[in-house]
């Protein structure tokens, strides 16, 4: 299956240009990644048989999708997989990454205590915020430029809040770390779903809110601009972009652990993959 996926690369990426040696001959691949996808597992799964079937090492780095938009600035980064869709338009806009592609999206849970001390449980997060905000119940946000940040960022601001006080925490870590203080504060946070339904047990937290539209969390990839960092390893960051959107990873996507907790956590968003119709 690998090699057939592989062949599928060399057939889906087309016009970019070629870099320099030096890092361009690496078989290294540096992936700054949310901590999202990370903590859900995606990785794990999906990037040993694209290591074992080409001979490349891929080195995760795994923060928040501002940060990895930073290691990128930097270019210590060959590919980015981010789910911060405005920031991402400003990276390529700045010249800092080619081939923006939507990899697949899920989308944000609010979630809480099952007694729902605010009162915010419903199908309008705004409406939900406004609640939190007015209770002064425990909210726990990531504060860490990730996209998931920028999201609750911009659900704050259609509420017409600017939340603060000492019910407002900001954790300053990943997702999974974040469920665990909202869980020990009987806090209210907001999560991506793969992450939460990953972590769900043993926390007693549950969903407030979801199915909001404002809720829908897209993931792209983007490889670093050779242009502008020459030593990039675009051979590798190639190979695994069109692996991630080949027909076969992506089907792999929407199936991940979907078996296991009864609905997909991801659903696949690349344009190539062959639904058999």
């Amino acid at each position: 299956m690998i090699a057939r996926v592989l062949r599928a690369c060399a057939v889906l990426w087309v016009g970019l240009a070629v870099a320099p040696a030096a890092r361009a001959q690496s078989r290294d691949i540096v992936l700054a990644t949310t901590t999202s996808v990370r903590d859900a597992g995606l990785l794990e799964a999906l990037i040993p048989p694209f290591e074992r079937a080409t001979g490349y090492t891929v080195k995760v780095i795994a923060v928040g999708s501002g940060q990895a938009m930073e290691l990128g600035r930097r270019g210590e980064a060959d590919l980015l997989l981010l789910h911060d869709p405005a920031g991402e338009e400003r990276f390529i806009a700045d010249g800092y990454g080619i081939e923006r592609r939507a990899l697949m999206h899920n989308e944000f849970f609010l979630v809480g205590p099952d007694g729902d001390p605010a009162g915010a449980r419903g199908t309008d997060v705004v409406a939900a915020f406004r609640a939190i905000a007015r209770a002064h119940a425990t909210f726990v946000s990531r504060g860490d430029r990730s996209g998931t940040n920028v999201k609750e960022l911009m659900v704050w601001g259609r509420a017409g809040i600017e939340p603060a006080g000492s019910w407002y925490l900001e954790s300053g870590q990943g997702m999974g770390a974040t469920l665990v203080i909202a869980d020990q504060q009987r806090a209210y946070t907001l999560t991506d779903v793969a992450t939460f339904l990953g972590h769900k047990y043993p926390l007693q937290l549950v969903p407030i809110v979801e199915g909001d539209s404002l809720l829908r969390n897209p993931y792209h990839v983007i490889v670093a601009n050779p242009e502008r960092f020459p030593d990039v390893n675009l051979a590798g960051a190639k190979a695994l972009w069109s692996y991630f959107l080949s027909p076969d990873v992506q089907r792999q996507i929407g199936e991940f652990r979907k078996a296991e907790l009864g609905r997909a956590i991801f659903v696949p968003d690349g344009t190539t993959v062959d639904d058999g119709r």
